[in-house]
């Protein structure tokens, strides 16, 4: 068990931020479906009284209305909160500059993210996701000018094949540039596809594990039922929850049944299904603070007790059979016994990672 102040350094930085970082991509309405102004700010409140620190949110949040809502509640409390915000995505429809990781709209997106947020300072700044077009080089280079600009003092990358991450991140240290000291990418016990190779990449790297969506995109929460299994292929942003939940793949009957799994572990140990779904990501020594989204404050509040929860191995071991993901090359071909043996010739070897 632990507490919103009892501190973590994110990756190889010595930045501390809190063991839950609070996601405000439900900070606004203009989506269809987030907390108002007011909820927002109780949702803030409740959060930073109990000592947390890490907020988190994007340039295109909500239109914009997420970092102004942020850029608002953290006015008195600056220089005790870490501020992170993202770049990459199209803020303006048909204007393909406008979206990407190459650095017309780095920079732009930096700037718009500073006066909507109305601070002077970004303290991690991420990559939201890979665009499949620009050149690792111009992303890092562009990023370490922001850093030495003074404009923003960490960096981070979001959804990006491991791959191209460890390029990044190996061109960075090479040439002295600021490396990635976070990587946020989805993860909980309906997405666990990431343990394959972008955690141990991470841990390797020097990258704190940012889990978004911990609880599957409120699927582990336990409300939906296999009468509400749905799958979405539309490209806009669906205007409920359970549309957007759809759109994701994450629907569908595989996901109920570890969310009944999570529910007879919170039934046994007097938790809720949120709770446990976040305590089994903060059980991974990898991750350094997965992200809360809520709209209400008894959301918030109940996902906050997760922080309380102590998972015994019995109940870890349930959750991770559950939800265990199918093996991949090589892992899956190296894991045989027989592939085992023409390794080690028999002989008991102990492994390091």
């Amino acid at each position: 068990m632990t507490s919103l102040d009892h501190y973590r350094l994110l990756g190889r930085s010595g930045l501390r931020v809190s063991p839950i970082a609070l996601g405000t991509m439900t900070f606004g309405q203009d989506w269809g479906w987030g907390a108002d102004a007011g909820e927002a700010r109780r949702i803030f409140d409740l959060y930073v009284d109990q000592g947390g620190n890490f907020i988190d949110t994007a340039v295109n949040y909500t239109d914009g209305a997420s970092e102004r809502l942020v850029g608002e509640f953290i006015k008195d409390k600056r220089d005790r909160l870490v501020l992170a915000t993202k770049f990459t995505m199209a803020r303006e429809p048909g204007n393909p500059n406008s979206g990407g990781n190459h650095r017309l709209n780095m920079l732009r997106s930096v700037e718009q993210s500073l006066r909507q947020l109305d601070t002077d300072r970004i303290d991690l700044f991420h990559l939201h996701s890979w665009d499949m077009t620009t050149q690792p080089d111009e992303v890092m280079r562009g990023l370490d000018d922001l850093v030495r600009s003074g404009k923003i003092h960490y960096v981070g990358i979001c959804n990006t094949p491991a791959w191209r991450i460890s390029q990044m991140q190996t061109s960075a240290d090479m040439r002295g540039w600021s490396p990635f000291v976070a990587l946020q990418i989805e993860y909980s016990l309906i997405e666990r596809t990431v343990e394959h190779e972008l955690i141990p990449m991470a841990a390797a790297l020097g990258m704190g594990v940012l889990p978004w969506s911990p609880l599957g995109g409120g699927v582990l929460t336990g409300k939906y039922a296999r009468s509400d299994v749905a799958d979405s292929r539309d490209a806009s942003v669906a205007m409920t929850r359970k549309g957007v939940i759809a759109s994701s793949g994450h629907l569908n009957a595989r996901s109920i049944e570890v969310a009944d799994v999570a529910r007879a572990v919170a039934e046994e140990i007097g938790a809720t299904p949120s709770q446990v779904a976040i305590a089994w990501t903060l059980a991974n020594p990898a991750v350094s603070s997965p992200v809360m989204g809520a709209r209400t404050l008894a959301q918030a509040k109940d996902n906050l007790g997760a922080l309380e929860v102590a998972l015994s191995a019995e109940h870890l071991d349930r959750l991770n059979q559950a939800s265990a993901p199918d093996p991949i090359f090589p892992g899956r071909f190296v894991g045989r016994p027989m592939v085992q043996q023409l390794i080690f010739g028999g002989a008991s070897v102990a492994r390091q990672d």
